[in-house]
C-alpha cells in the first residue's frame, strides 16, 4: 500500500477552513492596498472616462493621470472607491484562496497527482466561485473608481459605496430592451452588468495564474521530504513566483477585463438600454482594432507584479502564521 497517501479526516475542519479564508482576504486586502492608486487610474482608461482620454496610451499617462487626480482630490482621490475595494477583496481573496485549497486537495492529494491540467482547473473553479460571490461588490467599486466631476451633473465628484449603489439600482428606467421585465422583476441583475465575460475572463486569468503557480513552485523548490505533501519555500521565493503569475495572467485574460470594465459602467456611459458584451466587444474594436483590448495593459502590468507578489507572499506567510 502507497504510503504518500493521506488519511482521511472523519469530519471537515471547519476551524482550519476558516483560518484558510482568513489568510487569504487578509492576503488580498495588503496587496491592493499597495496597488490602489495605479488600480483607479487603470480604470479610468479602460473605461474611457472622458476626463483622462488624454492621458491613455502610455507608461508617463498613467502617473500624469495620478498627478492630476492628486492636485485635485489629494491622496482620497487616489483612493476613491478602495473603501468598496476592500469590502469586495476580503471577501473575494478569501473565498479564491480558500476554494483553490480545496479544489487542489481534492484534485492533487500528493505531489505525484499534481499536473499542469488539474493546477489550471483547480484555479479556475477557484476563480469562479469567488466571482459569483462578490461581483456586485466589484460592479459598485468600479462605479465609484470611474465617477468623476464630468461623468454625472447630479452628484459630486466623490461617491459613497451607498450611493454607487443606489444610483446602480436605480439605473435602467428608460430602458428599451426585452431584458427590461427582467430588471423590474429581479433588480440584483443590475449589479451584475458584465457578469457573464467576467466569468468567462476569470477563467483563463485564475486558471493560468494557479497553473503557473503550481509549476514554478514544483519547478524551483526542492522535492517535500517523504510521506509530505508541503514544500518549504522562502518570502523571496513567493515574491518572485507571484509576480511572474501575475504578469502571465494578465496579459492572458486583459481582453476579456476591458471589456467587462466597459459594461460595468454601461449604466452611465448608455443609461438608456443594457449592452449585450458581444455589443461591447464589437464597440471596443470599434474604437481602436485589436489594440483597443489592451488599452492599460502597461499600467496593469505596473500593478499586477507588486500586486500578485504581495498577495500570493502574505498568502503563504500567513498561512504560515496560521498554521494552515
Amino acid at each position: 500500500m502507497s504510503t504518500n497517501v493521506r488519511p482521511r479526516r472523519k469530519s471537515y475542519d471547519y476551524d482550519r477552513a476558516i483560518r484558510q479564508g482568513v489568510a487569504g482576504g487578509l492576503a488580498g486586502c495588503i496587496a491592493k492596498t499597495v496597488v490602489a492608486p495605479l488600480d483607479r487610474v487603470k480604470i479610468l482608461f479602460q473605461a474611457s472616462n472622458p476626463d483622462f482620454q488624454k492621458y491613455a496610451g502610455s507608461w508617463s499617462g498613467a502617473f500624469r493621470a495620478g498627478a492630476q487626480i492628486f492636485h485635485e482630490m489629494g491622496v482620497r482621490g487616489l483612493l476613491q472607491g478602495h473603501s468598496a475595494t476592500l469590502l469586495r477583496v476580503f471577501p473575494y481573496a478569501g473565498i479564491k484562496f480558500l476554494a483553490y485549497d480545496q479544489v487542489h486537495d481534492a484534485l492533487m492529494p500528493t505531489p505525484a497527482h499534481e499536473t499542469n491540467l488539474r493546477r489550471f482547473v483547480a484555479g479556475a473553479c477557484s476563480g469562479a466561485i469567488s466571482v459569483f460571490f462578490t461581483y456586485p461588490l466589484e460592479l459598485i467599486r468600479v462605479r465609484m473608481a470611474f465617477h468623476t466631476q464630468h461623468t454625472s451633473a447630479n452628484t459630486s465628484a466623490r461617491l459613497s459605496f451607498i450611493q454607487a449603489a443606489r444610483l446602480v439600482y436605480r439605473e435602467g428606467a428608460g430602458m428599451q430592451t426585452s431584458a427590461k421585465p427582467e430588471f423590474e422583476a429581479f433588480p440584483i441583475l443590475k449589479f451584475y452588468r458584465g457578469f457573464t465575460v467576467s466569468l468567462i475572463g476569470i477563467v483563463p486569468y485564475a486558471g493560468t495564474s494557479f497553473l503557473a503557480w503550481g509549476y514554478l513552485r514544483s519547478t524551483i523548490l526542492p522535492p517535500p521530504p517523504p510521506g509530505s505533501t508541503r514544500r518549504p519555500s522562502s518570502p523571496a521565493t513567493d515574491l518572485a513566483t507571484g509576480a511572474v503569475c501575475g504578469v502571465v495572467a494578465q496579459t492572458v485574460s486583459y481582453p476579456f477585463e476591458v471589456v467587462r470594465r466597459q459594461m460595468q459602467v454601461g449604466g452611465l456611459t448608455r443609461p438608456d438600454r443594457w449592452l449585450r458584451w458581444g455589443e461591447t466587444v464589437r464597440a471596443v474594436y470599434a474604437r481602436g482594432g485589436w489594440r483597443a483590448f489592451y488599452v492599460g495593459l502597461s499600467i496593469g502590468w505596473i500593478k499586477i507584479v507588486p500586486m500578485n507578489a504581495v498577495s500570493f507572499a502574505a498568502w503563504q506567510g500567513l498561512k504560515r502564521l496560521f498554521d494552515v
